[in-house]
């Protein structure tokens, strides 16, 4: 089944967007609430393809918990011609509270600080996203374009550099050289690649929330590479930057089902465990490309009781679509790896696509939204 069998998108107007407006990690004056613009919704309106989304995220911790701090993702403000934030709002009354971008990757987010617990009360925090989003398709059957998509140089330089946990020389280096002997284009390299992580790699349901991205752990197993999706399209993405092709994750969560059929790749409503790596590179001609090799794993393995073969049609135009395609049913919050979250004292976390939180007792679970205390949904408003 062809890719483009499955993906129809219509073209549409470039959406203008506002200035960020984020304040600096440490600023001062902080207050409980506040806003951040973005593209208005005007701009949107009559161009082709455009859905937009209103993703709430609460927080509620006990009073016992104060001294309290959580940090909650923010999403990315403007991201190619797929998505842009309309507008973005938070609100915790008794708490001192900033939006901060940390790292080299624009990691977006509302630091969230209770010195107390104000009378006794609950510790509460929402923060509101409208974001609208549109489907990917690349034709990588077209010949390359001067007219398409350029990044700077400074950026994908920095989308080669290697990060903690996706080193780019040793075992990881050795294994993208293999991959590719003999291949000299971007392209067919990333291809190559693409359908080796596929084929020997294995989505594992006992792995918690969406893994680590430890590709090396991957690598040394010396077998079938089993994970979730930020160790599959991890390993995608330090393959690729080690073969010398600039490559990105991105950290997001789906926010509706799949209109596509795939049962296993969409989540409406409460989606406080919908969230999902997806991953790019770059080549010239074409642009960033998509590339989620994690999602065929997993509509091989749930999209049905028992799962699928990797023979089954529907795995195979899962496999075919998602080099090159992706639905517009999930909201990237940012490419950060390595985040220092400010003010926490601890080391950075691999990536930032849960909420995070200190309290008097420690360290709260991110995996765990009913343990933490938070809660995200999403509606659908156009």
């Amino acid at each position: 089944m062809d890719r483009r069998d499955f993906l129809r998108l219509g073209a549409a107007l470039p959406v203008s967007v506002g200035a960020a407006g984020i304040l600096p990690a440490h600023a001062a004056n902080p207050t409980s609430s506040g806003t951040l613009p973005g593209a208005r919704a005007s701009d949107i309106e009559n161009a082709s393809g455009w859905r937009v989304y209103e993703m709430t995220t609460e927080v509620t911790l006990p009073p016992a918990a104060a001294p309290a701090r959580v940090w909650l993702p923010v999403t990315a403000q403007q991201v190619g011609d797929y998505q842009r934030t309309l507008a973005t709002a938070w609100n915790a009354p008794g708490a001192r509270t900033r939006a901060a971008t940390t790292g080299g990757y624009d990691v977006r987010m509302v630091a969230v600080e209770w010195p107390s617990a104000p009378a006794g009360e609950p510790l509460k925090a929402t923060l509101t996203n409208k974001v609208a989003i549109r489907d990917r398709d690349v034709d990588l059957g077209a010949a390359p374009s001067a007219r398409a998509p350029r990044e700077s140089a400074a950026t994908l330089r920095e989308y080669l550099r290697p990060t903690q946990l996706m080193p780019t020389d040793g075992i990881v280096r050795d294994t993208a050289l293999k991959i590719t002997a003999g291949l000299d284009d971007d392209m067919t390299r990333a291809r190559a690649i693409y359908q080796w992580v596929v084929d020997n790699t294995c989505r594992e349901a006992s792995v918690r929330g969406c893994g680590t991205g430890d590709v090396v752990a991957m690598l040394k197993t010396g077998g079938i590479m089993n994970g979730k999706c930020a160790d599959i399209n991890g390993l995608f993405v330090a393959l690729s930057r080690a073969a010398g092709i600039p490559a990105r994750d991105a950290y997001g969560v789906r926010v509706d089902t799949s209109a596509l059929g795939f049962k296993a790749l969409g989540k409406a409503g409460d989606i406080s465990k919908a969230q999902h790596c997806r991953s790019e590179f770059y080549a010239a001609g074409y642009g960033w490309i998509p590339a989620d090799p994690a999602d065929v794993r997993k509509v091989a393995l749930e999209e049905v009781p028992g799962g699928l073969p990797m023979t089954d049609s529907k795995v195979r135009a899962a496999r075919a679509m998602l080099l090159g395609a992706w639905e517009g049913n999930w909201v990237v919050y940012n490419h950060g790896h390595d985040v220092a979250l400010p003010g926490s004292g601890a080391a950075p976390v691999p990536f930032l696509m849960y909420p995070n939180g200190q309290t008097v007792a420690g360290t709260l679970d991110s995996l765990d939204p009913d343990k933490f205390g938070y809660r995200i949904t999403s509606t659908r408003i156009v």
